[in-house]
């Protein structure tokens, strides 16, 4: 009896690590078969495909998503989030953007998952490439499983999606997370040089 309890233990211990190894056998989506640039954007829109194939829906019909490979989130009482994606319309890499959250509840320690964002038509895509896009208290992200998609419509443009990479965490709400967006090519203004005072009289 013993045995059993501490061989379900190791197993629970063990399988958030196998999640964020992101070892799966019977996997039929590649990261390298993605087109994406970024290793950690190609490996998790694979995971997502192969979570719930039915997903694939939504990257065929979305105006656009942003993807976040990793967001780190933890806390005891008060805590926050944190993490960096890309913005993807028509497949086509637009923009830069980063997640923030501070989050005040009930949670107790740290969890590392990825996020999608799917956005429905360009009126919910623009709202977010104005850089100051923010999900309500409410919103909430839906656990990327077999299957669930199929039965995930847009709220307000948006539909969410997240799968966990390991960790323990007793809050996953995504309500709160702010983003700011960046356009790719988007450069800052070059500084004039400053003058060179002649020294040859």
């Amino acid at each position: 009896m013993i045995f059993y309890l501490r061989m379900s233990l190791l197993v629970c211990l063990l399988l958030p690590f196998s999640v964020a190894a992101g070892w799966n056998p019977l996997a039929k989506e590649k990261a390298e078969e993605q087109g994406k640039e970024s290793v950690g954007v190609a490996e998790a829109v694979a995971s997502f495909k192969n979570s719930d194939s039915s997903m694939q829906v939504f990257f065929d019909k979305a105006q656009g998503y942003a993807i976040f490979p990793t967001v780190g989130k933890g806390g005891i009482g008060i805590g926050g989030a944190y993490g960096k994606g890309e913005v993807y319309e028509q497949e086509k890499l637009i923009g830069k953007t980063s997640v923030s959250q501070l989050t005040i509840g009930l949670q107790l320690g740290g969890q590392a998952y990825s996020e999608i964002i799917f956005f429905k038509d360009k009126a919910a895509l623009d709202r977010f490439k104005k850089g100051k896009f923010e999900l309500g208290a409410q919103v909430s992200a839906v656990a990327a499983t077999a299957g669930v998609s199929a039965d995930v419509g847009y709220n307000n443009g948006v539909a969410i999606f997240t799968i966990a990479k390991g960790g323990l965490m007793y809050e996953a709400s995504v309500g709160g997370q702010k983003f700011s967006y960046k356009p790719i090519g988007q450069t800052q203004k070059a500084k004039k040089p400053a003058p060179v005072e002649d020294k040859s009289n």
